[in-house]
């Protein structure tokens, strides 16, 4: 038997492969809901180091627990509105950038 040398490929490579290439409808979808399901998760954290209930988060944002289940789920089905109230009631600080293709956009 000849010795064969196994192929590695980064993540990136995988994700060009099955997913699709940067700039791409399915790409783009699949880092969409990538990013959403990470803000669920940090804003579920954060309920939690606050000891805070769903219920409890609910009633400072004014909505009900079952919509700060879905919001930790996944935040895809949220407004921006409802999710700075979110981190507002949290006393969580949370910064966006915007990136215009290598520049970050800075408000000032």
């Amino acid at each position: 038997m000849a010795n064969q040398e196994m192929k590695s490929y980064s993540l990136a490579e995988m994700k060009d492969k099955y997913i699709g290439k940067l700039g791409t409808q399915e790409r783009d979808e699949y880092e969409y809901e990538l990013h959403m399901d990470v803000l669920g998760k940090m804003i579920k954290a954060a309920r939690k180091q606050r000891n805070l209930t769903q219920e409890q988060l609910g009633q400072l944002v004014g909505v009900q627990k079952s919509q700060i289940s879905k919001l930790e789920s996944s935040a895809n089905s949220a407004t921006i509105d409802t999710v700075l109230k979110v981190f507002k009631a949290l006393k969580a600080e949370i910064n966006f950038n915007v990136k215009l293709e290598d520049n970050f956009v800075r408000l000032v």
